[in-house]
């Protein structure tokens, strides 16, 4: 299993598109936050802390991660090597796990190089102010929680089609759909006080909670629910070819 999750971490980053996708995912994020003239500009609004990276992460991770799990599945069927892969003394679990943690550590080292503009903003304070580290970590671990269900999604979406572009479409919009298509849902008013459950089904209510440096057990237990889930569904899936 070991072996497969280093040839997977490889295979992206032996290919140009894998650093082009990280870097322009960190360069995008680094002009919103010290170029363009938004509300998370840090010099212009005066910001001495580090919450605008939170509030923006999610909507460049909606196109970064479909763009990084993409390859997954649907290269192996294209190139028709799927087959061989299941070869491997390795159950089907084993395989979607070490694809899906290929995917989480792809998402980890875009996260790593974020942690300059935290001591670029701490030394730009003036006078000199602490900026809560203990919540800074708190929103790390959300930011990662959030990667890891969007990995998950977008391995299934490898697994059903041959195509990656296609798996990238599929994993945008279901990445997309869970992450505010509930607050939509929810925002008709259409059923009450059940709206409220509505939104609670999305990942973006958990997901801002996480952001403010509140770790809930209640937010974890969503969001390992729903990659448990998503990779059930993977497994499902690859499993029906022997239907």
């Amino acid at each position: 299993m070991f072996a497969l999750l280093k040839k997977e971490i490889g295979s992206f980053l032996s290919s140009l598109i894998g650093y082009v996708v990280i870097l322009v995912f960190l360069l995008s994020i680094g002009l919103f936050i010290w170029v363009f003239s938004t509300e998370y500009n840090v010099l212009d609004n005066g910001y001495t802390n580090f919450d605008s990276l939170f509030y923006i992460a999610p909507m460049f991770y909606l196109f970064l991660i479909p763009a990084i799990t993409m390859r997954s599945f649907a290269e192996e069927k294209n190139k028709g090597t799927i087959e061989l892969l299941f070869t491997r003394p390795l159950s089907d679990l084993q395989i979607i796990l070490a694809k899906y943690f290929a995917g989480i550590l792809l998402v980890l080292f875009s996260l790593i190089p974020t942690l300059v503009y935290y001591f670029c903003i701490k030394s730009l304070a003036k006078p000199p102010v602490d900026i809560d580290t203990g919540g800074m970590w708190g929103s790390y671990i959300g930011l990662l929680f959030l990667g890891g269900a969007f990995v998950a999604i977008g391995i299934l979406a490898s697994a059903i089609t041959d195509n990656q572009i296609i798996s990238f479409i599929i994993a945008l919009f279901l990445c997309g759909f869970f992450f505010i298509g509930f607050d939509y849902v929810a925002s008709f008013s259409l059923f009450g006080k059940v709206d409220n459950i509505i939104q609670l089904l999305g990942i973006k209510a958990h997901y801002l909670s996480m952001s403010r440096g509140v770790i809930d057990t209640r937010d974890l237990t969503y969001f390992i629910s729903l990659i448990v889930f998503f990779i059930f569904c993977t497994k499902t899936t690859l499993q029906s070819r022997k239907w």
